[in-house]
């Protein structure tokens, strides 16, 4: 089975307040399990804070990025976008470093 490929939900976060990331991922991993239990697979996998940008990148696995559309509706996340994302391609494995 091919593994379900990574996406990218960017979203924007003011400077002053911070304490709605831990509640978006809270909504998300909710949102995940039902999606999950309906036999659409989906995983929070990382977040990542860019104060300076205003803006934080959710990292999630799912077979489709209708699936973390859907994901993030039902978590009511007011989304930037959503697009596929490739990462650690330094180090993965099997790969060689040139």
């Amino acid at each position: 089975m091919e593994p379900m490929p990574e996406f990218m939900v960017e979203l924007y976060v003011a400077r002053t307040e911070r304490d709605p990331i831990a509640l978006w991922a809270n909504r998300v991993n909710d949102a995940a399990a039902e999606l999950t239990a309906e036999g659409r697979p989906v995983r929070l996998l990382r977040s990542i804070l860019v104060p300076e940008d205003e803006t934080c990148f959710l990292f999630v696995k799912a077979e489709t990025v209708e699936t973390v559309r859907e994901t993030a509706r039902r978590a009511a996340l007011e989304f930037e976008r959503v697009v596929e994302a490739t990462a650690d391609l330094v180090n993965t494995p099997g790969k060689e470093r040139s």
